[in-house]
Protein backbone atom coordinates (compact mmCIF):
# COMPACT_ATOMS: atom_id res chain seq x y z
CA UNK A 1 0.00 0.00 0.00
CA UNK A 2 1.15 3.53 -0.99
CA UNK A 3 2.83 5.47 2.34
CA UNK A 4 0.35 8.15 0.06
CA UNK A 5 -2.87 7.24 -0.23
CA UNK A 6 -4.93 10.13 0.02
CA UNK A 7 -2.52 11.82 -2.26
CA UNK A 8 -2.60 8.99 -4.68
CA UNK A 9 -6.83 9.10 -4.18
CA UNK A 10 -6.80 12.65 -4.73
CA UNK A 11 -4.98 12.20 -8.28
CA UNK A 12 -6.94 9.68 -9.47
CA UNK A 13 -9.86 12.04 -9.07
CA UNK A 14 -8.41 14.33 -10.41
CA UNK A 15 -7.18 12.33 -13.26
CA UNK A 16 -11.39 11.26 -13.43
CA UNK A 17 -12.67 15.23 -13.15
CA UNK A 18 -10.14 15.58 -16.45
CA UNK A 19 -11.49 12.56 -18.24
CA UNK A 20 -14.54 13.37 -17.81
CA UNK A 21 -14.24 16.90 -18.69
CA UNK A 22 -12.25 15.81 -22.04
CA UNK A 23 -15.93 13.91 -22.83
CA UNK A 24 -18.31 16.75 -22.42
CA UNK A 25 -16.39 19.53 -23.50
CA UNK A 26 -15.81 19.05 -27.54
CA UNK A 27 -12.49 20.28 -28.91
CA UNK A 28 -14.29 22.76 -30.99
CA UNK A 29 -15.01 24.34 -27.82
CA UNK A 30 -11.68 25.01 -26.49
CA UNK A 31 -10.52 28.03 -28.70
CA UNK A 32 -6.52 29.37 -28.53
CA UNK A 33 -5.49 30.95 -25.68
CA UNK A 34 -7.57 29.55 -23.40
CA UNK A 35 -7.43 26.97 -20.80
CA UNK A 36 -9.80 25.37 -18.20
CA UNK A 37 -8.49 23.71 -15.05
CA UNK A 38 -11.53 21.55 -13.83
CA UNK A 39 -11.23 22.01 -9.87
CA UNK A 40 -14.30 20.33 -8.65
CA UNK A 41 -17.25 18.36 -9.32
CA UNK A 42 -19.97 17.38 -6.64
CA UNK A 43 -23.21 16.05 -6.59
CA UNK A 44 -26.15 18.26 -5.33
CA UNK A 45 -29.47 17.78 -2.89
CA UNK A 46 -31.68 18.39 -6.09
CA UNK A 47 -31.79 15.04 -8.00
CA UNK A 48 -30.59 15.69 -11.29
CA UNK A 49 -28.32 18.57 -10.95
CA UNK A 50 -24.34 18.86 -9.98
CA UNK A 51 -22.33 21.79 -9.07
CA UNK A 52 -18.83 22.24 -11.19
CA UNK A 53 -16.04 24.65 -10.61
CA UNK A 54 -13.58 25.42 -13.44
CA UNK A 55 -10.81 28.43 -13.78
CA UNK A 56 -10.40 30.10 -16.89
CA UNK A 57 -7.63 31.84 -18.13
CA UNK A 58 -7.61 33.99 -21.70
CA UNK A 59 -4.30 34.52 -22.86
CA UNK A 60 -4.92 38.90 -23.70
CA UNK A 61 -7.24 39.21 -26.52
CA UNK A 62 -8.20 35.56 -26.76
CA UNK A 63 -12.19 35.23 -26.76
CA UNK A 64 -14.45 32.33 -25.95
CA UNK A 65 -17.17 32.32 -28.72
CA UNK A 66 -20.95 32.33 -28.06
CA UNK A 67 -22.44 29.75 -25.87
CA UNK A 68 -24.89 27.88 -23.26
CA UNK A 69 -25.05 25.84 -20.22
CA UNK A 70 -28.06 23.77 -18.83
CA UNK A 71 -28.43 25.51 -15.64
CA UNK A 72 -26.60 28.77 -13.66
CA UNK A 73 -23.29 30.25 -14.27
CA UNK A 74 -21.46 32.18 -11.45
CA UNK A 75 -18.42 34.34 -12.52
CA UNK A 76 -15.97 35.00 -10.13
CA UNK A 77 -12.68 37.49 -12.34
CA UNK A 78 -9.16 36.75 -10.42
CA UNK A 79 -7.63 38.32 -12.70
CA UNK A 80 -7.78 40.59 -15.76
CA UNK A 81 -9.95 42.53 -17.60
CA UNK A 82 -12.85 40.23 -19.34
CA UNK A 83 -15.43 41.91 -21.59
CA UNK A 84 -18.88 39.54 -21.32
CA UNK A 85 -21.45 39.64 -23.88
CA UNK A 86 -24.90 38.44 -22.45
CA UNK A 87 -27.49 38.24 -24.42
CA UNK A 88 -30.37 40.60 -24.28
CA UNK A 89 -28.35 42.70 -21.35
CA UNK A 90 -25.80 45.55 -22.57
CA UNK A 91 -21.70 44.47 -22.75
CA UNK A 92 -20.21 44.56 -19.20
CA UNK A 93 -16.54 44.74 -18.51
CA UNK A 94 -15.32 43.17 -15.28
CA UNK A 95 -11.74 43.64 -13.32
CA UNK A 96 -10.34 41.18 -10.85
CA UNK A 97 -12.97 41.30 -7.51
CA UNK A 98 -16.03 41.42 -10.20
CA UNK A 99 -18.45 38.86 -10.13
CA UNK A 100 -21.38 38.17 -12.91
CA UNK A 101 -24.67 36.08 -12.79
CA UNK A 102 -25.41 34.12 -16.25
CA UNK A 103 -29.04 32.79 -16.35
CA UNK A 104 -29.86 29.08 -17.34
CA UNK A 105 -29.49 28.81 -20.91
CA UNK A 106 -28.48 32.41 -21.73
CA UNK A 107 -26.10 32.74 -24.89
CA UNK A 108 -22.67 34.35 -23.95
CA UNK A 109 -19.67 34.84 -24.70
CA UNK A 110 -16.15 36.30 -22.92
CA UNK A 111 -12.98 37.91 -24.22
CA UNK A 112 -9.57 39.34 -22.53
CA UNK A 113 -9.44 42.64 -23.15
CA UNK A 114 -6.59 43.67 -21.23
CA UNK A 115 -2.83 43.64 -21.67
CA UNK A 116 -2.26 40.51 -19.65
CA UNK A 117 -3.51 37.18 -18.84
CA UNK A 118 -7.16 37.09 -17.60
CA UNK A 119 -9.13 34.45 -15.35
CA UNK A 120 -12.07 33.54 -13.72
CA UNK A 121 -13.47 31.16 -11.24
CA UNK A 122 -16.95 29.92 -13.11
CA UNK A 123 -19.24 27.59 -10.77
CA UNK A 124 -21.83 25.92 -12.67
CA UNK A 125 -25.30 24.53 -11.28
CA UNK A 126 -26.24 22.25 -14.32
CA UNK A 127 -28.27 19.57 -14.86
CA UNK A 128 -25.76 16.18 -14.85
CA UNK A 129 -27.33 14.46 -18.16
CA UNK A 130 -26.69 17.04 -20.55
CA UNK A 131 -23.18 18.66 -21.88
CA UNK A 132 -21.89 21.28 -19.49
CA UNK A 133 -21.40 23.52 -22.61
CA UNK A 134 -22.67 23.92 -25.52
CA UNK A 135 -21.37 26.32 -28.75
CA UNK A 136 -23.79 29.05 -30.79
CA UNK A 137 -23.35 29.98 -33.91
Amino acid sequence: MSPYPLRTLRMLAGAAVLATNLLTLPAAAQPAGVTRTDLQRHDLSAPGREAVQVRVDLAPGSAFGRHTHPGEEIIYVLTGAIKYDVEGKPPVTLRAGDVLFIPAGAVHAAKNVGPDTASELATYIVAKDKPLLTLVK
